[in-house]
């Protein structure tokens, strides 16, 4: 069960289309999906579908390039879809639930982002350019998605395990997908910038401030 509603059953539908797909295919889940999808939509200039879509499909571990070149038509279409509704929330500064799901009861809420953190690490990763912005108002944000690995995985990241140690771990799986949200749309604030508000006009923030 998705710990924040999802407003139609998208997600079981690219799941079952996944599910569809031949061995050796090796797709992501779509939980990671929705992360990596993220990561795209916040890279400085946005790589080409034909550029991440394969690798969503065929997400292998041992580093090697996807085994297809071509997919079904429904498969695209649905990812495509998910892009546009994330790119749309994004570009407003407006909520959207993410695809985040409880484990079991005794799962912590880490265990339960780290899927969806997972998938949004490999995009960066891939594609680089978000990583690669020196502005110092990323690494919270950054931080907060990237607190859900092993402190391990971020040994060379002395930085971003330096701000991680600084936050408090979420209560609960609510607390950490409103970070999730939070920090998607912090980050968009950097490499996205919204045009400034009209005269008289104020933006309400995108989300809770962490008490300090």
């Amino acid at each position: 069960m998705s710990a924040s509603a999802v407003s139609d059953d998208l997600p079981e539908r690219i799941q079952a289309a996944l599910d569809a797909l031949p061995p050796p295919l090796q797709p992501l889940d779509p939980s990671m999906i929705d992360g990596f999808l993220c990561a795209v939509l916040l890279q400085p200039k946005r790589p080409a579908t034909t550029a991440w879509l394969p690798l969503l499909l065929d997400g292998r571990e041992d580093g090697e390039p996807p085994r297809l070149t071509t997919w079904p038509a429904e498969i695209g279409e649905l990812i495509e879809r998910r892009l546009s509704q994330l790119d749309g929330a994004i570009a407003r500064r407006a909520w959207f639930d993410p695809w985040v799901y409880d484990i079991d009861d005794a799962a912590s809420p880490s265990e339960a982002v780290l899927p969806w953190a997972a998938g949004f690490a490999l995009a960066a990763q891939l594609f680089g350019g978000l990583l690669a912005v020196d502005a110092p108002q990323l690494l919270e944000p950054l931080a907060l998605i990237y607190r859900h690995f092993d402190p391990d995985d971020l040994e060379e990241a002395d930085a971003l395990l330096e701000q991680i140690e600084q936050i408090e771990p979420a209560q609960d799986l609510s607390e950490a997908v409103e970070d999730i949200v939070r920090s998607v749309l912090l980050i968009a604030d950097v490499v996205r910038p919204l045009r400034p508000p009209a005269p008289g006009r104020r933006r309400e923030p995108a989300g809770r401030r962490r008490r300090r």
